[in-house]
């Protein structure tokens, strides 16, 4: 099976190894198998199926930015200059390493980012030195995260 575009429908035991995958992604198939009363090759196929339909998308390791001494998050909605200038624009963006992730958007902005720094003096440096720099950036308006009390995969 080749990665496509299509919309893989997964059945209910897809949904429960991904939601148990999600929970522990080192979780051995044999665990898997026993909890669900089915063989172990079984898990091993339908994994394999999913990662060739896309669905899985490999393992991670998921880092704590607070204990790396990441205190500042922020999002950052970004207004070009024009519309054609998005590929140099984000091409610029991907040299910074404080973005952690960014967005192509409609509504009132171009592009929104994701930023984390250090502190506040950090991010003030981010945006005058590296962000605003950017020839092809019209304004920006960064907002500064409080807390993220939710935060989550979609459920499968």
């Amino acid at each position: 099976m080749e990665k496509t575009d299509f919309h893989y429908r997964i059945d209910n035991l897809d949904k429960s190894i991904l939601m148990a995958l999600m929970d522990n992604a080192r979780v051995p198939y044999a665990e898997l198998a026993k909890r669900f009363e089915v063989s172990p090759g079984t898990i091993h196929v339908r994994v394999e199926k999913m990662k060739q339909a896309g669905v899985i998308e490999g393992t991670r390791v998921q880092v704590n930015s607070k204990k790396l001494g990441y205190d500042v998050c922020c999002f950052i909605g970004i207004i070009l200059k024009s519309a054609r200038d998005y590929p140099q624009a984000l091409a610029k963006l991907e040299q910074l390493e404080e973005v952690v992730e960014a967005y192509y958007t409609t509504g009132h902005y171009n592009i929104f980012i994701k930023v984390m720094t250090r502190s506040i003096d950090e991010l003030q440096r981010v945006l005058i030195n590296r962000l605003q720099p950017i020839d092809e950036i019209q304004s920006t308006e960064t907002l500064i995260s409080l807390q993220q009390p939710i935060d989550r995969d979609v459920t499968p």
